[in-house]
C-alpha cells in the first residue's frame, strides 16, 4: 500500500511536471529501446496520477502490461518481478546519464509497483564496482599496504563485513515483511528445467562461498580445490591478534553466501516442486566429490567461490580467470572461432562497467546425471547468469536454436556479457557459445 510520504509526493506535487519528466524518459534511447519496459513505466505512472497507486500489484501489472490471463499465476510465471527489476536498473542508468540535469527523480521501491517522484539528490550516490562481496577495490590491494596500516586496514575490513552482513538481513527481513517472493521466477515450461529436475529425484544445489572470497581478496590469493575439501587453508595461518590475517581466518570458518544465491535457490526449488522433484542445498565445503557423481547437481558461483566448478573446467571452453594484481576479472575462450577475442575482460577501471557470465550445462563427473553452472565475474555477473536462465524469452529461443532433429538437448557453453548498475546486471547478450 502507497505510504503516506509517497501519497504527499505524488499528488500534492505539479503533476503536469511530472507527466513530462515520464514523456522526456520515454523518447530517451534507453525507453525507446524497450517496448516492454516503457509500457511497464508508463502504465504505472498513468495509474498513478489517476489516483489508482493502491491497485497497482504484481497481478494487475501481468494483465494490463504483459497480456496475461486474469488467473494466471504469479508464483511461476515472474515476468512482472523480472522486468520491475530492469526498469529500477534502466531509471538509474536514465538519472546517472541523460537525466542527471533532471530536478525530480523516479525510483521504483523495491517489494513496490508503485513509482515515487522525488526531488535530485543532492550528491549523487557513488557506484561500488563490482559489486561482489569479495570485490578486491573494497579491500586491500597488496599484503605490504596491510602492514604499513594495520589498524585501519583491519577497520575497514571490519566495517565491509558489517555492511555485508546488514545488506543480507536487511533484503531478508524485507523480502519476509512483504510477505512476496523474490523478484526472480523462471517458467518450468521447457527442456532444460525438464531435464535438471526429474520427477521423485533430487537435485543438488550448490551455492557460492562469498566468505571463501572473501578470504582470497584478503589473502591476495586463490585457494584451489584441494585445500577446499581438506580444509587446510582454515588453519594453515597463525595471525597475531587485532590483524586483517586474523580476520580472513575468521572469515574462512564461516558461511555466508549471496543474496542473488538465495534468490536462485528459493525460485528453483519451486520450480522443482512444478516437475514433482525436489532441490537439495548444501553449503559447499560440505561437499564431497562423490556428490558430484550422483544425479544432477546446479552449481552458483565462479570456482573463486564455488571451487567444485574447478572439475569441470577441464573439459569446457569458458573458464574464469582472476589477476588479482591488476584486479581484472576474465573469461578465457579456450579455442577463439573466427572472429571471437581470445578473452573477455572486466577491469575496476572500466567505465561501462562490463561484467561477464558463463552459463554451462554438462555431464555430472559419472556421466550419469547433468549438471547446471552459472557462474559470473561478480555477483552482477551470476545474476546475468541467472536472468538468462530465468527468462523464457531469451532462453527458450537458444534451446530452440541448438536442440537436435530428434528434440534431444544437447550439453552447452555460452558467454554473456553485460553492465553492472548498482550491484544489478542490466541487459545481456550472447556473446559466444558451443554445443557438444
Amino acid at each position: 500500500m502507497l505510504s503516506s510520504r509517497q501519497a504527499i509526493i505524488c499528488f500534492e506535487a505539479d503533476q503536469d511536471e511530472y507527466r513530462e519528466l515520464v514523456r522526456r524518459m520515454l523518447a530517451s534511447p534507453l525507453f525507446l529501446k524497450s517496448e516492454r519496459l516503457s509500457k511497464l513505466l508508463q502504465y504505472i505512472c498513468e495509474e498513478t496520477f489517476e489516483g489508482r497507486a493502491d491497485e497497482i500489484n504484481e497481478q494487475r501489472v501481468g494483465e494490463a502490461v504483459f497480456g496475461r490471463p486474469r488467473d494466471y499465476d504469479s508464483t511461476i510465471d515472474g515476468i512482472v518481478r523480472t522486468q520491475a527489476s530492469r526498469l529500477r536498473q534502466r531509471l538509474e542508468l536514465y538519472f546517472d546519464g541523460e537525466g542527471s540535469h533532471e530536478p525530480v527523480h523516479v525510483t521504483v521501491p523495491r517489494g513496490s509497483y508503485v513509482p515515487v517522484f522525488e526531488p535530485r539528490p543532492l550528491s549523487p550516490p557513488s557506484h561500488i564496482h563490482p559489486d561482489s562481496p569479495a570485490s578486491p577495490s573494497l579491500l586491500p590491494k597488496d599484503r605490504s599496504s596491510l602492514k604499513e596500516h594495520p589498524r585501519s586496514s583491519h577497520r575497514l575490513a571490519w566495517m565491509l563485513v558489517a555492511i555485508l552482513a546488514s545488506a543480507l538481513c536487511i533484503q531478508l527481513v524485507r523480502d519476509h515483511a512483504t510477505g512476496k517472493p523474490t523478484r526472480k521466477t523462471a517458467s518450468s515450461g521447457h527442456a532444460l528445467w525438464s531435464q535438471v529436475f526429474r520427477p521423485g529425484q533430487t537435485t543438488l544445489l550448490i551455492p557460492g562461498d562469498s566468505s571463501l572470497v572473501i578470504y582470497e581478496g584478503l589473502r591476495g590469493r586463490d585457494v584451489d580445490l584441494a585445500e577446499y575439501v581438506s580444509g587446510s587453508y582454515r588453519t594453515a595461518d597463525n595471525p597475531s591478534p587485532v590483524t586483517p590475517e586474523q580476520l580472513a581466518a575468521h572469515l574462512a570458518n564461516a558461511r555466508y553466501t549471496s543474496i542473488v544465491d538465495l534468490e536462485i535457490a528459493q525460485t528453483l526449488a519451486l520450480i522443482a516442486q512444478s516437475k514433482t522433484g525436489r532441490v537439495e542445498v548444501r553449503y559447499p565445503r560440505e561437499v564431497r566429490p562423490n556428490d558430484l557423481k550422483q544425479g544432477n547437481l546446479i552449481l552458483v558461483g565462479a570456482a573463486e567461490a564455488n571451487p567444485w566448478v574447478y572439475l569441470f573446467e577441464e573439459n569446457m571452453n569458458f573458464v574464469f580467470s582472476n589477476d588479482r594484481i591488476h584486479r581484472v576479472f576474465s573469461v578465457l575462450n579456450q579455442k577463439p572461432r573466427q572472429n571471437e577475442p581470445r578473452q573477455w575482460d572486466s577491469a575496476n577501471t572500466d567505465k561501462q562497467h562490463r561484467v561477464y557470465a558463463v552459463v554451462a550445462y554438462l555431464p555430472n563427473l559419472a556421466g550419469n546425471g547433468d549438471v547446471l553452472i552459472l557462474e559470473g565475474t561478480s555477483m552482477a555477473g551470476t545474476e546475468c547468469a541467472w536472468d538468462f536462465v530465468s527468462d523464457d524469452l531469451k532462453l527458450i529461443p537458444f534451446l530452440r536454436s541448438i536442440r537436435q532433429p530428434d528434440g534431444h538437448l544437447p550439453y552447452f557453453e555460452l558467454v554473456l556479457g553485460t553492465s553492472n548498475i548498482s550491484g544489478s546486471a542490466v541487459e545481456s547478450q550472447i556473446l559466444a557459445y558451443r554445443v557438444r
